[in-house]
């Protein structure tokens, strides 16, 4: 599976009207008998540092709790004090980075999914003097965007991993389920997949609807019946198709991106072909490191490249090394 000032500042609670937003404070769990934190480790003695984790992560996504446990681990260990905000929409997303901005953060950690939204918001914190890094989506354009290195999966190398694992199995037409139009890591997702199939569909839904995601699927999957095999980008999206090819009398398999507890059982039982695992933990643990690894040393992670946490399939034969970690929220 992103000109370098940092300066310390006092953070207010600042709440910006009309957004909703989540958001944390990681403390680093430090308990004055040790000095260490909660879980015995030691904590960094580097002085405190403040970073804000933005996300366009939507309320219910459980990759989301992934990524925000590997920062707050990381966070935990670098004597950081993380805030994560998110939304969905792309201006708000811009604007809880400009809401960072104004509280001074000593870093930003931002997914670019959107990232013609969230440049010029970006731009303004490089131009503060706030070291930047990208996580999860924008791998190709972080570095232009001033991030000073990115941490994900390349989204059209997993595409074209689940389009050649599909054609070895003699798989001609695949639905690609796209939950967010736009979003370039889903499109080149898809694309990826198309690369290697050509025969594979593009279908919409709404994500952030569940009862519309199956009722799309299912109403497409009826007038589909050459469909074999149906795709879908994300784990809440691929347990609904799951629902689907069953309501809808379909013979497609499902197969998947993403991995969490309920993916890796179907795996496990034979319901789902395989998925293609980001290692979000790895996403979120790395980007925070990695401001708190330059403020340390000037270290420059990822030698100006997007440093890959993915991907990995994740299929029958190896699902059993990884239940494990999926049943503890970390993959």
């Amino acid at each position: 599976m992103k000109k370098f000032a940092w300066r310390r500042a006092a953070v207010a609670a600042v709440a910006i009207p009309m957004l909703t937003l989540t958001a944390c404070s990681s403390q680093g769990g430090r308990t004055p008998e040790t000095g260490g934190n909660a879980a015995g480790g030691q904590v960094a003695t580097t002085e405190r540092l403040k970073i804000a984790l933005i996300t366009h992560a939507p309320a219910g996504d459980t990759f989301w709790d992934i990524v925000r446990k590997g920062a707050e681990e990381a966070a935990a260990k670098d004597n950081v004090e993380l805030q994560y905000l998110n939304d969905p929409e792309a201006g708000r997303q811009s604007q809880l980075i400009e809401q960072a901005i104004n509280l001074k953060v000593d870093g930003i950690a931002v997914t670019l999914a959107t990232p013609d939204a969230l440049k010029d918001a970006i731009k303004k914190a490089t131009d503060a003097g706030i070291q930047v890094v990208s996580l999860n989506a924008g791998e190709s354009v972080s570095k232009q965007l001033g991030a000073f290195t990115h941490f994900g999966s390349d989204d059209k190398l997993a595409g074209e991993a689940v389009g050649a694992k599909l054609a070895e199995g003699g798989f001609k037409r695949p639905i690609c389920v796209i939950q967010v139009q736009g979003h370039v890591g889903l499109e080149n997702r898809c694309a990826g997949v198309k690369a290697k199939v050509p025969g594979t569909e593009i279908l919409y839904v709404a994500g952030t609807d569940m009862t519309a995601v199956a009722s799309t699927a299912t109403a497409k999957l009826q007038a589909s019946k050459d469909a074999d095999v149906i795709i879908g980008l994300g784990a809440p999206i691929t347990l609904t198709l799951l629902k689907s090819v069953s309501e809808a009398g379909s013979q497609a398999k499902v197969a998947s991106f993403d991995l969490n507890k309920e993916l890796a059982e179907k795996i496990a039982d034979g319901s789902l072909l395989f998925t293609v695992d980001q290692q979000p933990w790895l996403q979120g643990y790395g980007a925070i490191d990695a401001l708190w690894q330059f403020k340390r040393g000037g270290f420059l992670i990822g030698g100006g490249q997007p440093v890959l946490t993915g991907p990995t399939i994740v299929d029958k034969e190896n699902v059993a090394d990884v239940q494990k970690f999926a049943n503890e929220g970390i993959r």
